[in-house]
């Protein structure tokens, strides 16, 4: 299939057969039951086949649109996004009437690391292994992080270990050891996360599902990994007194990650 024409910024509503148009103002509200995101960089972005699989798994967890009308979607979805620019594009599921949608946004300035707030949030999501029924809630968090000075929340089970921040993986390194929190804690699946793992392991490297406080990454390389600003070393803690080594391993698993940016396909 060739490239169709780009769709502008804003909010665009799928039909099957007709494809993307601008969304009527009735269809721009709608609680999200799924969303997925990512940076698109003139035309190229990092493991877009895993944000669509997901996606399709999400759907299909919340009895989403049947294989064929994703299929579908994502097809529009990809023909029309931009091929030139920096963008933010991200693909939603709405309730009510299982609405496919594209939100085409600009990318934000992009970070290289990044002030975490110590003191922490105990973790408010309700669907916290699908993305987008608690992007508002997370949205509020990060807010009040930037109220004490951070540009992030660190979210923290009930027991106090780390889950996560409102927006990315949490990955640190305990020597030479990549440390994550154990899958089976209520975590996002994130593809920045596994496409650092598998790196891990192909270099040889020992990784480690560990549950650990906040006070226990002190001193600590700590990443923040999202699929928008790739890896993260926290600069910062806000709230707390806590040491921040030297980010030396960051700079160039930062490098890999940038060169994973792949053309988007035609179709």
């Amino acid at each position: 299939m060739e490239t169709g024409p780009v769709v502008a910024e804003g909010l665009w509503t799928w039909t099957a057969g007709r494809g993307l148009a601008p969304a009527p103002d009735q269809a721009a509200g709608g609680r999200l039951l799924v969303a997925d995101s990512w940076l698109l960089r003139e035309g190229r972005v990092r493991a877009y086949a895993r944000h669509r699989e997901r996606f399709s798994r999400s759907c299909a967890d919340c009895g989403g649109p049947e294989p064929g009308r994703l299929a579908a979607f994502w097809q529009d979805v990809t023909a029309v996004l931009p091929r030139s620019g920096e963008w933010f594009p991200r693909v939603e599921l709405a309730a009510g009437s299982l609405q496919l949608r594209l939100r085409l946004r600009p990318a934000p300035p992009l970070g290289a690391g990044v002030r975490l707030w110590a003191a922490g949030q105990s973790d408010p999501r309700t669907v916290p292994r699908r993305k987008g029924p608690d992007l508002d809630t997370l949205a509020r968090v990060r807010r009040r992080a930037s109220g004490e000075g951070a540009d992030e929340a660190v979210l923290i089970a009930p027991s106090g270990t780390v889950l996560e921040s409102a927006t990315a993986g949490v990955l640190w390194w305990e020597d030479d050891t990549l440390c994550l929190p154990p899958p089976r804690l209520p975590v996002l699946p994130s593809v920045t996360a596994g496409l650092v793992q598998e790196r891990a392991l192909r270099s040889g490297i020992r990784i480690a599902h560990r549950e650990r406080t906040v006070a226990e990454l002190d001193g600590r390389e700590v990443w923040l990994v999202n699929a928008l600003h790739g890896i993260r070393p926290v600069t910062e803690w806000i709230g707390r007194q806590m040491r921040v080594p030297p980010a030396e391993r960051a700079g160039e698993w930062r490098a890999w990650l940038d060169g994973m940016m792949e053309p988007l396909p035609m179709s």
